[in-house]
């Protein structure tokens, strides 16, 4: 389990169950190699993230959040393996084919090589989507470990208590 420590800026839509935290960027991002794609505030040091509010934090509460290392896994391996996997069975088709009608293979290769590229993209596009409402691919706030002021650019509901 992956867990990192944030502060909750904002409460998630009414009737949802979530909060919006923002984290630091930790020594674990630093050995990531996708610390540059990530979506960092303004390209600094915080990221702005979205999780199931399990613990009842409110604004200005730090809290520990956490993810599920198998999900981020699932999640890595849909992002970073399965495009090249994807691309090196177009390649393989291509070529067996092309031996088959007895044309160039490496042209047909290269060929079938991108059109799987493309095709597993718009594969992740569609399991994207599916999975983002999946919760286990979603952070949790697991503890709540204290109270500080909500910051000037909080979005408190009127009415609502801190």
């Amino acid at each position: 389990m992956a867990t990192e420590e944030g502060v909750v800026f904002k409460m998630g839509d009414s009737g949802s169950e979530t909060a919006w935290v923002k984290t630091t960027r930790s020594s674990a991002c630093e050995s990531c190699s996708s610390r540059h794609a990530c979506q960092a505030d303004g390209g600094g040091k915080e990221m702005e993230v979205e999780a199931i509010n399990t613990a009842d934090a409110r604004v200005g509460d730090r809290i520990v959040l956490s993810l599920e290392t198998a999900s981020l896994l699932k999640a890595t391996f849909l992002l970073y393996v399965f495009p090249i996997l994807a691309m090196i069975a177009g390649a393989l088709l291509g070529q067996m084919i092309a031996v088959m009608r007895g044309s160039d293979p490496s042209g047909l290769s290269a060929l079938f090589g991108f059109l799987f590229f493309g095709l597993a993209f718009i594969i992740i596009r569609i399991m994207g989507r599916r999975l983002s409402t999946n919760a286990s691919y979603k952070p949790e706030i697991i503890k709540v470990r204290g109270h500080r002021a909500p910051p000037a650019d909080a979005l408190v509901l009127p009415g609502a208590e801190l």
